[in-house]
């Protein structure tokens, strides 16, 4: 598999961010979805297929994670 080319990504925080550093940023790609700690722009990033994506924001929406 190969790396995402993230170098156009626009990276987006939640409006709920508190503002306290403690985010995570969501970029939607071609294809994907990518996800990256606020407090660390320059480091690893995760990508997720729109599939998983989409699954996670269900299970999150139903309580499924705690």
């Amino acid at each position: 598999m190969t790396p995402a080319d993230l170098s156009r990504a626009r990276w987006r925080k939640s409006s709920r961010s508190s503002g306290n550093g403690q985010c995570v940023e969501v970029a939607d790609l071609a294809d994907a979805v990518a996800l990256r700690d606020s407090k660390d722009p320059t480091g690893t990033a995760l990508v997720f297929s729109r599939t998983a994506w989409m699954s996670f924001l269900r299970g999150a929406k139903d309580g499924f994670l705690s």
